[in-house]
């Protein structure tokens, strides 16, 4: 073999080594990185090895400091007994380690939800139990962006099955309502907006959201993810096991809603969640495969400019081999900009920040 070969192979061999390791394993010097001509900004919220084996379900908020903090949970594998809440605070670049911030017994923890109230307070909600049917809503709060919590109550005292938000954010609506897409999977699935008027003290349930059972193959809906359009009128699309995300409707403030009926987005019975920018212009983050079960890769931002009725733009945020998982998106808005965050194949979270703007001149026609 002449020395000049060997370079050539030897140069391949670490090209594709270096390849399989970023793909597997983010490491530092990955953890923040400019996308698209610098108009995102794309990154991981911590370094591998971490001190779980697995993660999940994220959520993020802007503080008014101007920080992020983020949460997830993580351990041995979703529903072991290990499994708590994780939490990380700062900016890109620049992100705290990760710390164990709930974990009030040995069962799963599952789904934290991050949220901030007008008045500033940090509201941490969580789902602990062993079965996801029996499982409890939990919350810790924070007054100082997240440097002290209290201690974890329940949400709803001697509640099994989940109250509350069961994945996605609350929404506030204009006559002061909190609104929390909330569900239940005692063997079929179930969902239901849940109201508070006293500021997340008390919750009251409404009626499940009604849907075609003779039509459906699968189990129902669940996770809901919500925005108000014009005063009184809420909206939410939902997860469901027919390979396409359901929609329901309110015209009284998210007390009563409309039979649940197929949106036109594709979606393989995967987490969904949404947000509502200050002109009305919606973002969707999901995953627009149509087969239930199927894969969870690319992780999509659609957006839709007449209420959700169509979504004529798409941009994939991560996208890799069909048995990839970028899922369970968390997406906020705060002006103009969009940020996301997500679970990467399990062992990280990712999250994706852009503008507006910058995300339609990125985004192909849908």
């Amino acid at each position: 073999m002449t020395p000049k070969l060997f370079a050539v192979i030897a140069l391949c061999i670490f090209a594709s080594c270096a390849g399989t390791q970023q793909k597997e394993e983010p490491q530092k010097d990955q953890t923040d990185m400019n996308v698209a001509g610098n108009s995102f900004v794309k990154g991981y919220f911590f370094t591998t090895p971490a001190p779980f084996a697995e993660c999940h379900a994220s959520t993020i908020v802007k503080l008014r400091n101007g920080e992020f903090m983020a949460a997830w949970f993580g351990g041995q594998k979703e529903g072991t007994d290990d499994v708590g809440i994780w939490l990380v605070q700062g900016k890109p670049g620049n992100w705290s380690q990760p710390v164990q911030i709930a974990k009030i017994r040995n069962d799963a923890h599952w789904n934290p939800v991050l949220f901030q109230s007008p008045e500033g307070k940090i509201f941490l909600f969580f789902k602990v139990g062993k079965k996801i049917p029996s499982w409890e809503t939990w919350v810790k709060t924070s007054d100082n962006n997240g440097k002290t919590w209290s201690e974890a109550t329940e949400l709803v005292q001697g509640d099994k099955g989940g109250r509350g938000p069961v994945r996605n954010k609350p929404i506030i609506t204009s006559a002061g309502l909190w609104i929390a897409g909330a569900s239940h999977e005692e063997g079929r699935w179930d969902a239901f907006a849940d109201i508070s008027s006293d500021g997340g003290k008390t919750w009251t349930a409404a009626p499940y959201i009604d849907i075609d059972r003779k039509n459906f193959k699968g189990k129902g809906v669940i996770q809901p993810t919500l925005w108000e359009s014009v005063r009184g009128k809420v909206h939410m699309l939902l997860r469901s096991s027919e390979g396409i995300i359901y929609r329901s409707d309110s015209e009284d403030g998210g007390k009563t809603w409309s039979k649940g009926y197929e949106s036109g987005l594709p979606n393989p019975n995967s987490g969904i969640d949404l947000t509502k920018l200050p002109d009305g212009t919606l973002v969707l983050a999901y995953n627009p495969d149509s087969t239930n079960w199927g894969s969870r890769s690319p992780l999509s931002l659609a957006l839709s400019f007449d209420n959700g009725v169509t979504w004529p733009k798409i941009l994939d945020i991560d996208s890799g081999d069909p048995k990839d998982e970028f899922s369970y998106p968390g997406v906020i808005s705060y002006g103009d900009t969009i940020a996301v965050s997500y679970t990467w194949n399990r062992k990280n979270i990712a999250y994706w920040i852009g503008t507006k703007d910058a995300l339609i001149k990125a985004a192909k026609d849908r």
